[in-house]
């Protein structure tokens, strides 16, 4: 172990509990954001706007994110996170109380602020890390995730209904979680990166960066894993509800969901120091395929847990794979603006993922069994697009420069 790994393992020890005390809010707003939109929007098509506009949040806010945490460090930057994620609880809590659509949408946008610097920590634990610990800093950050996945959907049946006011409990829970959760960030060790000195190199562009083939494939392949995941798993608490079960069903097909993402990160990065990260990213993209396929057969309970296990553990491993990607593909003085621009399109596509989740799911037949067919069925485009991307890399004559 290298003196530089001492401090990784510090640091990635740190956000390991980030991700899971932090991290549960996530489960928890994206368990009962649906169905509180759903008890608030004067259109049903619209009930997963809530989830949506944290997911726009957090796309408007990756770029300033990168650019300040560049600028003042990640201790800092997660401090903003947190405070955006405690704002957005309270005026989340607000709305419903108000029984206000557009003040509850405030909040959700709020919300995406933290959603954005939850995403940093992955990379986070790369900054300290040596090339040779790096997968497994970023695998076991996205690890911690599987505290969250039990604690967050617990924390709703707990929560959901303990005010008079439906769900305003969960979101209490939610300040609560923010404002203990950054304390964690004190203990955070990782320098300030320096001020770059005005003869030191610049680095590629923007659009240099992402014409670069392994850079722009692993953008497009974390952009699919992610978008498809919170396409199914927005309308899976509408699909669960809509179908006979009840919320305490949808909550626990979402703990089984979560623990799937996050409960592979303990192996995840020794699969790819073995196997090579292109294999892990195409084991990632076939798992995604077979989500669809079982949610396609059936919508008894069982199909809704195994559908939504398999989305977890393809998801896991098409976005780790393709975060370790990106890491090893760009200088160290070129993070701020890749990391900010990959973020930037990864909320992007989720941000569309997000909204069409709703409409395919509500407006697009007249039963949730038709919905939830529909939104399954728009996968299959964008695991092609993911998987042809991925096989011009690995078919790519090596010595071919980039262009």
């Amino acid at each position: 172990m290298t003196r530089s790994d001492t401090r990784a393992k510090r640091n990635v020890a740190v956000l390991v509990m980030a991700q899971a005390i932090l991290g549960a809010q996530m489960p928890m707003i994206f368990t009962i954001g649906g169905l509180a939109g759903q008890s608030l929007a004067s259109n049903i098509c619209f009930a997963t706007l809530p989830i949506s506009l944290i997911v726009l949040g957090s796309m408007l806010s990756a770029t300033p994110l990168s650019w300040f945490m560049q600028r003042f460090g990640r201790r800092a930057g997660f401090f903003v996170g947190a405070t955006g994620g405690a704002l957005g609880g309270a005026v989340g809590a607000y709305g419903l109380y108000l029984a206000s659509f557009p003040i509850f949408l405030l909040g959700s946008l709020l919300t995406g602020v933290y959603m954005s610097a939850q995403g940093f920590y992955r990379f986070a634990a790369a900054d300290t890390a040596s090339d040779e610990f790096r997968p497994k800093a970023i695998s076991y950050v996205m690890a911690g995730g599987l505290a969250s996945a039990i604690v967050g959907p617990q924390l709703v049946k707990l929560t959901a209904d303990a005010y008079v006011v439906p769900f305003i409990g969960t979101y209490v829970a939610v300040i609560s979680l923010n404002l203990l959760g950054s304390l964690l960030f004190l203990f955070l060790d990782i320098p300030k990166p320096q001020v770059p000195a005005e003869d030191a190199p610049k680095g590629r562009s923007r659009l240099e960066l992402l014409t670069t083939p392994r850079i722009a494939v692993a953008v497009i392949c974390a952009m699919v894993s992610y978008a498809l995941m919170n396409l199914v798993m927005t309308s899976t608490p509408l699909a669960v509800v809509g179908c006979g079960f009840e919320t305490n069903d949808a909550a626990d097909v979402v703990t089984a969901h979560v623990l799937a993402m996050f409960a592979p990160s303990f192996f995840t990065g020794h699969l790819i120091a073995r196997f090579g990260v292109e294999r892990i990213v195409a084991t990632g993209l076939v798992i995604l395929a077979g989500a669809g396929l079982v949610a396609l057969s059936g919508v008894t309970l069982e199909n809704f847990f195994v559908a939504l296990v398999l989305l977890g553990l393809g998801w896991n491993f098409g976005f780790i794979g393709a975060t370790t990607m990106l890491a090893a593909a760009h200088a160290p003085h070129e993070r701020g603006r890749m990391q900010g621009l990959n973020d930037l399109l990864v909320f992007g596509g989720v941000t569309m993922a997000s909204l069409a989740s709703g409409g395919l799911m509500n407006c697009s037949g007249g039963s949730a069994e038709q919905g939830w067919t529909a939104v399954n069925l728009a996968m299959a485009p964008f695991l092609v697009l993911a998987g042809g991307a991925l096989i011009w890399l690995v078919m790519r004559p090596k010595d071919q420069p980039a262009q």
